[in-house]
């Protein structure tokens, strides 16, 4: 008989615990919110049955409204529905006493946070509430589909999962199905910053037991690739989504066609260096989806993608779940500050026990940290839930949590790995979620790169990295920088710059009307690049003091840094750099916290290829010829040294210098800017990220290198092939 109902037990249940929870939650806040007084605990229990039937009721007006009116009126009409729909039930259901909204208000966000450590305390998922609608949504979804593809297969005519209330069929690049199956789709999770020795930690300490189970149960494999120099999130991502990095030689690099710094964490910049190397056919290319990316992978629909803010944050409509569900924006706000106050405790551990390598953790990290940490993650969960339950046919998220808390904390500490214990039940959740979709997801689940730990740059030689090449030079600091390091304001890091990175995809995607008249690589003087607003320490990072072109320019993308001399219209070679400044080479390779020093020392004919030299403490490496004079400057720099600073010195815009730290025994790094947990350059975990992919889909076996002597795949470029062919097997793509 059950199966012939519109609902399953387990939907029963999920809505019996939603209407328990919800009444214990009011009932606590009304208890302490003078303004609001109850004669009988029986209305509680009505109220929160209200507030759910009103919840189903408004949420199709509420995306109409959003349609029109975009995320912020998905936003702004959740909220207002949230407190109409509670002050209603507050005002005028027998047994309640209402003074004003704001007492209203009160009780919304105490029972919000009393919601939260009901759960908390009884072990539920911090953001399972998140995706619970949608979750049985999908299931009623899958039972009408059922019920359709029987009776089509007994000689009825209606269709099958195709049909299914707001998802989108089969494209024309899906497999022809048969009555009752489910034609198949990709869900990447991309678990930013996680190294394949910090995973395995994670399994081993039972922090990631979903993940765990897949690769115990043989459903997955776990592979190991090689992210090349510059192993960074923005030149990974570029490889993973359109196929090719070579545009990006590091987080933010100069350019020398434009005079100024690039910033891939600046909408209009990931927006230009997109156009360069977009073809129309990346990853997403064929009606996908990207969520929180730096790159949109030429999706169809992007959804808080960087490259593509000026066009909004993406479709109203899908932001209406998340806005308004009764309590999960207030929930999520709530756990919010809760984080904010976890990380300032943390913080205070980390000092009181002397903890070494460590940095600050005050300033705006706290709070980014919170943001990201809980309602990004909690709205990236309900987007890319929201898109299963759609079909559509592929998914790409980016989920930063770990690698936030890692470059502030350290990648093994204890905050950073409790991070991946959270990620690992929003893959749980997505599991759940894709297993009713109209479609057969197949999941992967991967890292941009890993991080590795050491003591900064400053830490070991007592200034910043651009003191350090300012004093070797004899060059002294601009009147602007001058006026900028009495004012406090210090130069931005890659860590920075990601933590604002989603900050400013909202402010430029919200204010997308704004400032249209100007270019994309134009300021108005405010912080506004493209007419778009800017915050965060990277915001002048593009502008110089008085449009004179600096006489070096300085970057620092975890443990390698990028040296540029913009007053010469090309690349300095070498005995152009030691006729200028003869301190410089020698210094630089001198420091102890250096390793190596790469550069250029001939400009070759067309055709020609120039000879690329290594230089270390005790001897110099010809990259190209492979020629070592003394010792080896790269033995401590892994097995794939040579032919990836080869490359990262060939690139377009790469540095007239270009740095690696020092690397101990221990694969310790010092980090060219202010950061515990680094990645970039080369040493340590940072390079060896991860591949968990379904066992039915194979890695081919000639797309995988020699490395050390593990076979395994090089570049985000050979991932990138492999997911692409991954579609065609699965009929996602022809």
């Amino acid at each position: 008989m059950w199966h012939r109902l519109p609902f399953s037990v387990h939907d029963l249940t999920g809505a019996l615990w939603s209407l328990v929870s919800t009444t214990a939650g009011l009932g606590l806040a009304i208890w302490i919110v003078p303004g609001v007084r109850i004669t009988s605990w029986w209305s509680v229990f009505l109220a929160a049955f209200v507030v759910g039937v009103g919840d189903a009721v408004l949420r199709p007006l509420w995306r109409v409204v959003a349609g029109r009116a975009g995320v912020v009126g998905a936003l702004v009409s959740g909220l207002a529905g949230q407190v109409l729909v509670a002050w209603l039930a507050l005002t005028y259901l027998p047994g309640f006493e209402t003074d004003d909204w704001g007492s209203v208000v009160a009780v919304l966000v105490l029972a919000a946070f009393f919601m939260a450590i009901g759960r908390w305390a009884i072990g539920a998922s911090d953001n399972e509430y998140v995706i619970d609608n949608l979750l049985r949504r999908a299931r009623r979804a899958q039972r009408t589909a059922a019920r359709r593809a029987a009776r089509s297969s007994s000689g009825g005519a209606e269709g099958t999962a195709a049909g299914l209330p707001g998802a989108s069929g089969p494209s024309d690049s899906s497999p022809t199905t048969t009555p009752g199956s489910r034609p198949a789709g990709l869900l990447v999770v991309q678990l930013d910053g996680v190294a394949r020795s910090t995973f395995d930690h994670a399994v081993q300490a039972g922090l990631a037991p979903n993940l765990a189970r897949w690769i115990s149960e043989g459903t997955h494999d776990l592979e190991t690739w090689w992210a090349r120099v510059p192993s960074t999130t923005p030149a990974s991502q570029a490889g993973l989504l359109h196929g090719t990095s070579e545009h990006v030689p590091a987080f933010r690099w100069w350019d020398r066609e434009q005079g100024r710094l690039v910033v891939t964490n600046h909408p209009a910049d990931a927006a230009r260096v997109e156009a360069s190397m977009s073809d129309g056919r990346g990853l997403l290319a064929g009606g996908g989806v990207a969520v929180s990316t730096m790159f949109s992978g030429d999706a169809e629909t992007n959804l808080l993608v960087m490259s593509r803010a000026r066009a909004g944050l993406g479709p109203g409509q899908v932001f209406v779940h998340f806005f308004s569900s009764p309590f999960v924006l207030v929930r999520a706000l709530v756990g919010t500050v809760g984080e904010f106050f976890k990380e300032l405790y943390q913080g205070w551990q980390q000092a009181v026990r002397d903890v070494e390598p460590r940095v600050s953790r005050l300033g705006a990290y706290p709070v980014l940290r919170a943001v990201s940490n809980v309602v990004l993650r909690d709205l990236n969960t309900s987007l890319v839930a929201e898109q299963l339950v759609r079909g559509a046919p592929v998914v790409f998220v980016d989920l930063v949590d770990y690698d936030e808390i890692a470059h502030h904390a350290g990648p093994l500490r204890p905050e950073a790995m409790r991070a991946l214990e959270g990620l690992d039940r929003v893959v749980g959740l997505l599991e759940q979620v894709a297993a009713a979709a109209p479609r057969r997801y197949e999941v992967v689940v991967l890292s941009d790169h890993g991080q590795s730990l050491g003591a900064t740059f400053e830490q070991v030689v007592g200034r910043p990295f651009l003191d350090e090449v300012r004093r070797l030079m004899a060059v002294r600091p601009s009147p602007g920088e001058r006026r900028r390091r009495a004012s406090g304001v210090r130069s931005a890091s890659a860590a920075d710059s990601e933590a604002w990175g989603a900050v400013n995809t909202a402010l430029n995607a919200l204010g997308r009307d704004r400032g249209a008249r100007s270019g994309p690589g134009e300021r108005d003087g405010k912080g506004a690049q493209g007419g778009r607003v800017l915050v965060g320490p990277d915001r002048d990072s593009a502008t110089t003091d008085t449009g004179e072109l600096p006489e070096v320019a300085v970057v620092g993308s975890g443990n390698l840094g990028l040296v540029w001399f913009p007053r010469s219209p090309a690349r300095l070679v070498g005995d152009e750099i030691r006729a200028r400044w003869p301190a410089l080479l020698p210094g630089l390779v001198a420091n102890p916290a250096v390793g190596v020093v790469v550069v250029q020392e001939s400009r070759p004919a067309q055709g020609e290829v120039p000879d690329v030299v290594a230089y270390g403490p005790a001897g110099s490496r010809h990259l190209v010829s492979g020629l070592v004079h003394g010792e080896d400057p790269l033995a401590a720099h892994g097995p794939r040294a040579a032919p990836d600073l080869l490359r990262a010195a060939s690139l377009e815009h790469a540095g007239d210098l270009l740095l690696v730290s020092s690397v101990d025994d221990a694969g310790l790094v010092h980090a060219f800017e202010g950061l515990v947990g680094s990645h970039g350059g080369l040493g340590g975990a940072q390079n060896e990220a991860i591949l968990l992919h379904p066992a039915s889909l194979r890695v081919s076996d000639g797309a995988r290198e020699d490395v050390a002597g593990a076979r395994m795949l090089v570049g985000a470029e050979s991932v990138h092939r492999e997911l692409v062919r991954w579609l065609e097997e699965l009929g996602v793509r022809r």
